[in-house]
């Protein structure tokens, strides 16, 4: 009897002694956190897309926190609102950014870019591009395969039957360039919204000079640099047979588009034409044909 009570005081007053130095490591070692990173996350909106470029949106509440100044912070999934509540909890301004959205630059669809062999992979469009240039003649547009649908958290991103091209939904996309990223031919891009969400781009990123390029697309971009000379704001360049519209310096007045002999610019959400443009655009298309 007395070995076991002698047994029991013995733990007992191991386990305090044990207990009183983890008190004293914990506090030598203990981590301070600042308590303002629990209410910034609080603001985020917890989708954990990455988009910012940190890991999830603790990692951002994190680098707010600890950053002198919001410049060059910028959560794409909760927008300005959503900053302007972070920049009340830190003490700080956060500059307004305009809204931006996800544009698929190829119009290639089964309509317009013939099918030329018949692909029996998997459907990822990482395995079907590293494989070989795809099922249509043309190297440098969308696969079809679908792999920005399935890495985008919010919906916004879905593969139109009809045309094979994924379309994206403007009331959903958050911007957060998940589908930037996964795209292996990069023909996804972050655009801003626009006044009134109009847009204007061109949809192609065919490298190829421009007869090839027309051939294998009937929409492709050949490089003419018509679209260039008619626009007054020097909002164009041209590199690799290939047009490119500064969405920054773009004034939406859309004589490019009207230029165009392939129809490879898109104008996005802007009314119909008035009868006398469409009719002007129309002949300037014949004369170039």
């Amino acid at each position: 009897m007395a070995i076991i009570l002698n047994t029991l005081i013995s733990l007992s007053l191991l386990g305090v002694v044990l207990a009183i130095i983890l008190y004293f490591v914990a506090q030598k070692f203990k981590v301070y956190e600042d308590p303002r990173i629990d209410e910034v996350e609080e603001f985020t909106p917890g989708a954990n897309c990455g988009g910012c470029g940190y890991p999830g949106c603790r990692g951002f509440a994190e680098a707010c926190v600890k950053a002198e100044t919001l410049d060059g912070i910028f959560c794409p999934a909760g927008g300005n609102e959503v900053m302007q509540n972070i920049a009340k909890v830190l003490g700080m301004t956060a500059a307004e950014k305009e809204p931006q959205i996800a544009v698929v630059r190829c119009n290639g669809s089964h309509e317009k870019r013939e099918k030329t062999n018949i692909y029996d992979g998997p459907k990822s469009c990482a395995i079907e591009s590293s494989l070989y240039t795809g099922d249509t003649a043309c190297s440098y547009g969308c696969l079809g395969q679908g792999d920005c649908v399935e890495v985008c958290l919010f919906d916004a991103i879905y593969i139109d039957e009809e045309s094979g091209l994924p379309l994206v939904d403007e009331e959903k996309c958050t911007a957060c360039g998940a589908c930037v990223k996964i795209c292996p031919r990069s023909i996804i891009e972050l655009r801003d919204k626009g006044k009134k969400n109009r847009r204007v781009y061109v949809s192609c990123m065919n490298k190829d000079k421009g007869a090839e390029a027309r051939k294998i697309c009937s929409v492709a971009c050949i490089g003419c640099g018509k679209c260039i000379k008619a626009c007054p704001f020097e909002a164009i360049t041209l590199n690799n047979f290939i047009a490119y519209i500064d969405y920054e310096k773009c004034k939406l007045c859309r004589k490019c588009a009207q230029e165009c002999p392939t129809g490879a610019i898109l104008e996005i959400n802007f009314p119909p034409r008035k009868e006398k443009e469409a009719i002007k655009e129309q002949e300037t298309t014949e004369v170039d044909k």
